[in-house]
């Protein structure tokens, strides 16, 4: 489950990343609002998923609830789940 946790975490960064280098500006500047129309919902689902996985492996990982919430932060902020997989997952 970890290391589903981890390509969650990837692909939930990159899918964020995505809507808001391309999908906003797209929509707001030229009125084209395609790429948030086709990201927005995988990165909702990788997102809701994200959320759960990190709930699901706080036991397994022997995480605080001051760390699951640092890691539960991290799907709002672009990038911090880049950081999040480097400081909670590296070892593993």
């Amino acid at each position: 489950m970890i290391k589903t946790f981890k390509i969650i975490a990837l692909l939930e960064g990159i899918s964020f990343i995505l809507l808001i280098v391309i999908g906003l500006p797209l929509k707001y500047n030229w009125e084209n609002d395609i790429m948030v129309k086709l990201m927005g919902y995988p990165h909702g689902f990788l997102a809701i998923a994200y959320v759960v996985l990190a709930i699901l492996i706080k036991k397994e990982l022997k995480w605080t609830y001051k760390d699951l919430i640092i890691v539960l932060i991290c799907s709002l902020i672009p990038f911090a789940t880049f950081w999040m997989s480097k400081k909670y997952l590296r070892d593993l």
